[in-house]
């Protein structure tokens, strides 16, 4: 590996765990938003400084001439990406965490990447392998013990409607990236759209809801700092990553250690009791996402092969 090469790993890295440290951050800041504010008033908020945040990277980064290379189909494909991501998806996962700990509710979300595996087969065409059914029972465990608290045998669950949400916005953020892969836009672009085709239909539901209304000093900043870091940096840091490092795999797996990270703040900065179910859950989670994305020798040497 070259120099030049070299320079860019060590660039990526610290694109890479920025965006992880900016991600183990914002289930704290979800918990306060949702102290006073409800899931749509949040996300409206958020929606905005997001907006700004990305209005920004495109300016920094020089890409606001994708804008006029946009097609009348992608204009509208803009409104259907909008309506899945941020606005249901994020309803959906604000009220999970309205109703659950940030610890169960975080750890069920890390799930998503299963979900994603799983639909891919009838959406994408693509196989399921013996090791996607072996990672979905290992990390289905994991929902199951975290969901009923250390008693899956009892299925008595915790909170099942939190629950079901959670698991919920899995299937809504799987969707949405599976709808994304025909999406031509340019990304950090592309999500800037996203938001701003969101806001009217954000505005729209807080109106008619009655909650357009300026929030507390405390409640503003939570929105504030889910807008610019999760919403909006950690997005565009971990973009930059994934372009600059030579192997993906190199960084992949640092997103694993968010959740660790997420529950050591969540019980200093929010005072939660972390469950023996959930450390034991959100293992199982974790290794049966590690098993999913397990490549054999062989499917290593192909994918090399394929590289050269």
């Amino acid at each position: 590996m070259s120099n030049s090469q070299q320079a860019q790993d060590k660039r990526a890295y610290i694109f890479a765990l920025t965006a992880v440290l900016m991600w183990s951050t914002v289930a704290i800041a979800f918990k306060i938003g949702l102290r006073e504010l409800a899931p749509v008033q949040l996300l409206l908020w958020a929606a905005i400084f997001s907006i700004m945040t990305l209005m920004l990277t495109v300016t920094v980064q020089k890409k606001w001439f994708h804008i006029r290379m946009l097609t009348a189909a992608q204009w509208r494909a803009s409104v259907l990406y909008g309506a899945l991501n941020p606005v249901l998806y994020y309803v959906v996962l604000f009220a999970a965490y309205d109703l659950l700990p940030a610890q169960e509710a975080q750890a069920l979300n890390y799930s998503w990447a299963l979900t994603l595996a799983f639909l891919s087969v009838p959406f994408l065409g693509q196989k399921l392998r013996a090791q996607d059914l072996l990672a979905g029972c290992v990390c289905y465990g994991g929902v199951l013990v975290i969901a009923t608290r250390g008693n899956p045998l009892g299925l008595e669950f915790s909170h099942l409607p939190g629950v079901g949400l959670a698991l919920f916005s899995t299937l809504i953020w799987a969707g949405y990236w599976i709808v994304n892969t025909k999406d031509q836009r340019e990304p950090v672009v592309g999500l800037m759209l996203n938001f701003i085709m969101a806001l009217p239909i954000l505005l729209f539901i807080n109106s008619y809801q009655g909650l357009l209304i300026l929030p507390s000093y405390q409640s503003l900043a939570a929105a504030a700092y889910i807008g610019i870091f999760e919403m909006g940096l950690a997005f565009a840091c971990w973009l930059t990553a994934m372009r600059l490092i030579s192997q993906t795999a190199k960084i992949s797996n640092l997103i694993f250690l968010a959740p660790f990270i997420s529950l050591v703040l969540i019980y200093f900065l929010l005072g939660e009791e972390i469950y023996p179910s959930t450390l034991i859950g959100l293992g199982f989670i974790i290794s049966g996402l590690l098993i999913q994305q397990y490549k054999t020798a062989a499917q290593k040497a192909a994918l090399k092969a394929l590289s050269s």
